[in-house]
């Protein structure tokens, strides 16, 4: 008997959906407190998902949820990368 391959779930911390991972973006607050986007989903610090839609990305901007997530303000470039990864997604 075979067992079906678990799927990582992640919560987006904008929407509230637990999605696949793979259907997410993390942005990672690092021990610097240097804030950036983590595609690999692999770098060390305290992480938040973002579900791959521009409306769940500016709705985290609108809210300030990342800000909150991470305790540290996000500058307008990660979500302006944030956003970008989502159209080449969508294209």
């Amino acid at each position: 008997m075979t067992h079906p391959k678990k799927v990582p779930l992640r919560k987006c911390v904008a929407t509230g959906e637990m999605k696949a991972k793979k259907e997410m973006v993390r942005v990672v607050r690092s021990k610097e407190g240097e804030v950036s986007v983590d595609v690999t989903g692999k770098k060390s610090g305290r992480g938040a998902y973002v579900s791959k839609t521009k409306e769940a990305v500016e709705l985290a901007k609108t809210k300030g949820i990342l800000s909150r997530q991470l305790n540290v303000s996000v500058p307008d470039s990660v979500f302006e990368e944030l956003l970008s990864i989502v159209e080449k997604e969508t294209n």
